[in-house]
């Protein structure tokens, strides 16, 4: 099982969930305001290790339309596949005006239909 570190805290996550949806399991109330689709970026991390070289079609349309491509990535958009440290940017906690509401469940499974290329094919 990989191990994920959020904020200095590890946990053990099951090969191939959301990283969105591991970083709420290892009790961080990141956001995903547009329901893990793609289109709010709320859910952005910033790698400490562990960054992988795949992007979905969708997260790199995104990052690259905000100008954020090569900064942060989008939990929504990778899965766990290995070892992997983060820092979630846009949580409930420094996002007081949500009252808590980090945004509708994500799915389970990547969301658009992930068409996955390495990061280098896409620039």
């Amino acid at each position: 099982m990989p191990k994920l570190t959020v904020n200095g805290k590890t946990i053990e996550v099951d090969a191939g969930k959301r990283l969105v949806l591991a970083i709420e399991e290892a009790g961080i109330h990141i956001g995903h305001r547009c329901g893990g689709n793609a289109r709010c970026t709320t859910c952005r991390v910033e790698f400490e290790s562990g960054e992988p070289a795949q992007m979905t079609r969708a997260e790199y349309d995104k990052l690259k339309s905000n100008d954020q491509l090569g900064k942060v990535r989008l939990a929504c958009q990778i899965v766990v596949t290995e070892d992997m440290a983060v820092k979630p940017l846009v949580t409930a906690e420094n996002t007081p005006q949500w009252d808590g509401d980090t945004g509708p469940a994500p799915d389970v499974n990547v969301t658009p239909v992930a068409e996955w290329f390495e990061s280098a094919e896409l620039s």
